[in-house]
C-alpha cells in the first residue's frame, strides 16, 4: 500500500511538470483561440462601430443571404475549391518526390544542404514573391517576355489574362511549400527499418523497384495523415498567395478571386463586419465538416491510418 501511494505522488509530480510546460501553450490557445470565438455573435447582427457588439441590431441569416445570392458567390467556391485541391495535390506529390529522391542520396551533408535551400522560400514572404513574379511577368521588362521574344514570339500581357493564373499560383505554391512538406516525409522514411531495405535488394529488387515496393507503402500513413489536414483547410484560401502574387487585379478575378480575398475587399469597401464575420463562421464549420467526413472515409477504409 505504502509503495502504490508512493508511486502515485510520483506520477502526480510527473504529470504536474509535463501541464507546467504545456500551460504556456494551453494560455495562447485559450487567449488567442477560443476566447475570440465569442465574436461570432457578429454573422448574427448588423455590427455599428458607435453600438458596439451587444447594441448593434440582430439580423439573423441576413448576412449570409447577402453572401450566397450575391452573383460573384459561385465563382469565389469554385475558385477556392478547385485551386485548393489543386495545390493538394501536387503539393503531395512533390513533396513525396522530393523526399524520396533525397532519401536516396546517401551522403548526409548534401542532404543537409538540398533541404536548407528548398526550405529558404518558405520564409519568404508573398509581398516579396509577389515582386519577383512580377518581375518576371511585366508585360514590357519581365524576363520571361524578353525570352519569348527572343525566340521570335510575341509577349504577353500576363496580368490581363486570367487563363495563365491557376498555373502560375500552383507553381509559386508548390515553389513556397514543397521543401517544408518534404521534411516530414523524409522524417517517415528515416524511420523505415533498414531491413526491409536490404532485404529488397537480396531478392533482386533495383532502386525503382525498392522505393515503389518499400518506402512508399512505409509512408502512406503519414500521407494520408497529411492529406486529411490539408483537405480540413479546404474552404480557406492563402490570403497572402492570392492577394499579393496577382497584385489583386480585377482583370484576374475570374480565376483567382477566392473568398478571403472578396470577403476583404467587401470589409474594405464596404465596411461589412458582419458579412466577413458570416462567411469566417461558415469556412470554419466547412473545414471541420470536411475534416471529420474526410477521416470517417479513411477509418471506414483504413482505420490503422485515421487521424482520430
Amino acid at each position: 500500500m505504502k509503495r502504490r501511494k508512493a508511486h502515485g505522488k510520483v506520477h502526480r509530480k510527473e504529470n504536474l511538470q509535463l501541464l507546467s510546460l504545456a500551460l504556456p501553450t494551453i494560455i495562447l490557445l485559450a487567449v488567442f483561440n477560443y476566447a475570440p470565438m465569442f465574436g461570432i455573435v457578429l454573422a448574427f447582427k448588423d455590427y455599428k462601430v458607435p453600438q458596439g457588439i451587444f447594441g448593434s441590431p440582430w439580423v439573423g441569416l441576413e448576412n449570409f443571404r447577402f453572401f450566397f445570392e450575391s452573383q460573384d458567390a459561385f465563382r469565389v467556391i469554385r475558385n477556392t475549391l478547385g485551386l485548393n485541391l489543386l495545390f493538394i495535390a501536387a503539393g503531395i506529390f512533390f513533396g513525396v518526390l522530393f523526399a524520396l529522391l533525397m532519401f536516396e542520396v546517401k551522403r548526409r551533408s548534401h542532404v543537409k544542404v538540398y533541404q536548407t535551400v528548398s526550405i529558404i522560400p518558405s520564409f519568404i514572404s508573398w509581398v516579396a514573391v509577389g515582386y519577383i513574379v512580377y518581375s518576371l511577368l511585366d508585360p514590357t521588362k519581365g524576363l520571361v517576355n524578353q525570352i519569348l521574344e527572343a525566340f521570335g514570339k510575341g509577349g504577353i500581357e500576363w496580368y490581363s489574362e486570367a487563363k495563365y493564373w491557376p498555373i502560375i499560383l500552383l507553381i509559386a505554391k508548390t515553389w513556397q511549400g514543397v521543401g517544408l512538406g518534404s521534411i516530414i516525409y523524409y522524417a517517415a522514411l528515416m524511420g523505415v527499418d533498414n531491413e526491409l531495405f536490404e532485404a529488397a535488394e537480396i531478392d533482386g529488387a533495383g532502386k525503382l523497384q525498392r522505393i515503389w515496393h518499400v518506402s512508399l507503402p512505409q509512408i502512406v500513413p503519414i500521407i494520408i495523415v497529411m492529406a486529411i489536414l490539408d483537405i480540413g483547410k479546404i474552404f480557406r484560401a492563402d490570403f497572402g498567395l492570392f492577394y499579393n502574387v496577382t497584385r489583386d487585379v480585377g482583370a484576374l478575378y475570374s480565376t483567382t478571386d477566392v473568398i478571403d480575398t472578396y470577403v476583404f475587399r467587401a470589409l474594405m469597401q464596404q465596411g461589412n463586419i458582419g458579412m466577413s464575420s458570416a462567411v469566417g463562421l461558415v469556412q470554419s464549420v466547412v473545414c471541420f465538416v470536411t475534416l471529420v467526413a474526410t477521416n470517417l472515409i479513411v477509418k471506414k477504409i483504413s482505420p490503422e491510418n485515421s487521424l482520430f
